[in-house]
């Protein structure tokens, strides 16, 4: 594992007390969240690193000053002998290396240039109203159980040396593996929705798990069966985990009454797609634990988030009602009368009226060992609305595999969606469509469009990852993404020699032959394959030819006389 050099931390105490949780705290902090679900307020914050934590050996980090259990280092050349395990006489120099001490250290994320990279620039706009997140997020393991295949047997089990612990990461307080949080965020309009969900959409998905009381995937129920055992999942299919159904039944039916009181039109008849319990029969005595989907958490986080932004901005006065010809009570034809009680705050007084786009990216891993590790599978699970995007690139092929798309008026989709709502469907000069003005059928905020369907509703994908199968996952902004194709963005990121310096090419070369001039952000997550991501198909070789015309023609003089 590729560790850039982090600075020595002292752990013992100070770290186990930061990272971990008793059993009793982590149950009234559910209370404490059932409670903060009930009036709508987040008052207290749950855990998220912006670093991750993981072992490495303690001489790498400064000479031990214990010094080795054994003599072995002192023997002369003449006298080792190479490890085969069959005989005693053996030197303990790999068991000593298996079983050597380890410290449990921080490595910032956006530090960490050979496992991360983010990179973003202004363009030839006022302001940059781009935003982005990456960090460790406090919720239970939502990958799926490797198969059987790729254990070790019981037998093998005992007779084979145990892994080294410097390629495994640290629990987390649940007991889990870390699940790891990536975001990008663009906004319109402005900045202030963008900044309020690098902030704080993370949140909304750790209380979300705390108040469904949502259980590990990896851990076994009361009837003794692991999760999927219940209704096996084939393929990327979602993983019915354990939770409070009866509780999810209540906030889910309370969120959606919010919505329709508040804005009405669209959300009069709207039903999340992952909402199960909404239009059933939830007994108030039933006991029974049908259980949740992480799909489901994250949809509610989402429309949650979005509630509490609009409900805050519809409540702060709109500088346009002062002027002449206005309705007198235009914020009651806008909004309901009756405003959820306000769970979030912004400085001033004037309503935001912008939005933003917002794609995330969250990984799980059945074992201890990190993601980017060669022979660890690992889950991926991506919540995305708007048109920032997510790509991955496959290592046996090389190619780019979108896992996102434009949520555009143009898209047949979208435009069935909303076509009863929105009459105002036009076509722009560049040949665009635009719904009501707006680009983004999806998006966060936008308090005035969300009658007529603009909604925080997330498109969600669950993509299972085998060991190696990908080579690195990039988020980018449509700064890049309506620049520069999929198979050019993975193609440039091939080249770079760490995520890091592949995010800074990308946001370079989209910035250098763009003709907008938009605010371009990249995101670049290594990912299992990472040293082997030249030799599927032609490598970066695809899309060379293609780049280098886009380069001479960006300089040519001449250029800005068509």
């Amino acid at each position: 594992m590729n560790l850039i050099p982090a600075k020595r931390v002292t752990v013992h105490v100070r770290t186990l007390t930061n990272c971990s949780l008793s059993r009793g705290l982590l149950n009234r902090r559910h209370k404490t969240n059932h409670a903060r679900f009930n009036d709508t307020r987040f008052s207290s914050r749950r855990h998220f690193h912006d670093y991750f934590v993981t072992r490495l050996p303690s001489s790498s980090l400064h000479p031990d000053p214990r010094g080795p259990l054994t003599s072995f280092h002192k023997l002369p050349r003449s006298a080792s002998v190479p490890h085969t395990g069959e005989t005693p006489q053996s030197p303990t120099a790999f068991q000593a290396l298996v079983d050597r001490d380890t410290t449990v250290v921080r490595i910032p994320l956006r530090s960490a240039k050979h496992h991360y990279g983010a990179s973003t620039l202004r363009g030839t706009r006022p302001t940059n109203e781009d935003s982005h997140q990456a960090g460790v997020i406090d919720i239970p393991a939502f990958a799926k159980r490797p198969p059987t295949s790729l254990t070790i047997r019981r037998s093998d089990r005992n007779n084979s040396p145990p892994p080294p612990r410097e390629s495994q990461g640290a629990a987390t307080a649940s007991g889990d593996p870390q699940v790891f949080y990536f975001g990008i965020f663009d906004g319109h309009g402005g900045s202030e929705c963008s900044t309020f969900l690098k902030d704080r959409l993370h949140e909304y998905i750790q209380d979300t798990v705390a108040a469904f009381e949502l259980r590990s995937s990896l851990r076994k129920n009361q009837e003794g069966n692991y999760p999927e055992d219940a209704e096996p999942s084939t393929g990327n299919l979602p993983i019915v985990q354990g939770a409070n159904s009866k509780r999810i039944g209540e906030l889910e039916k309370k969120l959606m009454r919010d919505w329709k009181t508040l804005v009405g039109g669209y959300f009069k008849r709207f039903v999340p797609a992952y909402f199960s319990r909404i239009g059933t029969n939830v007994q108030a005595d039933s006991n029974e634990d049908t259980g949740a989907t992480i799909e489901e958490v994250l949809e509610y986080a989402f429309l949650r988030a979005d509630l509490d932004f609009v409900s805050a901005q519809a409540a702060r006065q709109d500088n346009e009602l002062e002027h002449a010809g206005q309705p007198l009570y235009q914020d009651n034809i806008l909004y309901g009368n009756r405003h959820p009680t306000q769970s979030v705050s912004f400085d001033g007084v004037s309503r935001f009226k912008g939005g933003s786009t917002a794609s995330v990216a969250l990984i799980s891993t059945p074992t201890p060992m990190p993601f980017w590790h060669p022979s660890t599978p690992s889950s991926l699970l991506v919540s995305h609305v708007g048109d920032t995007r997510i790509v991955l690139c496959s290592t046996e092929t090389g190619e780019a595999i979108p896992l996102t798309s434009n949520h555009h008026p143009s898209s047949p989709i979208e435009a069935n969606r909303l076509r009863r709502y929105a009459a105002t469907f036009v076509t722009d000069s560049f040949g665009e469509e635009r719904m009501s003005g707006l680009a983004n059928t999806r998006a966060f905020g936008d308090v005035q469009s969300k009658r007529i369907g603009v909604s925080a509703e997330p498109e969600l994908r669950r993509v299972e990852m085998a060991p190696a199968e990908f080579s690195f996952l990039v988020l980018m902004s449509d700064g890049i993404s309506g620049t520069l194709s999929d198979q050019e963005v993975v193609d440039i990121v091939k080249e770079a020699k760490t995520p890091d310096e592949g995010s800074r090419d990308v946001v370079r070369f989209a910035t250098e032959v763009t003709r907008e001039g938009d605010n371009a952000t990249c995101l670049v997550v290594r990912l299992g394959g990472w040293e082997r991501r030249l030799e599927g198909g032609l490598g970066s070789l695809g899309s060379k030819e293609t780049r280098e015309w886009r380069r001479q023609e960006a300089t040519d003089p001449r250029r800005s006389r068509r």
